[in-house]
């Protein structure tokens, strides 16, 4: 069986795992109202998408 001659150091480690990490979500904003939201969703603010009302908000 193969064994290491020497261990694995910690920067070594980290270069291979470059890769897993927590992607920050794209945003855009709402043409009617303005606020950020996701694409291709219904804005949470304003209830829009693609200049519909879709969701009627209680105000």
């Amino acid at each position: 069986m193969a064994v290491p001659a020497r261990k694995t150091s910690r920067e070594r480690k980290l270069k291979r795992r470059g890769h897993i990490k927590l992607a920050k979500p794209n945003l855009s904003a709402c043409p009617n109202c303005g606020e950020l939201r996701m694409p291709h969703r219904v804005c949470p603010s304003c209830g829009y998408y693609d200049g519909k009302q879709i969701v009627k908000q209680d105000n």
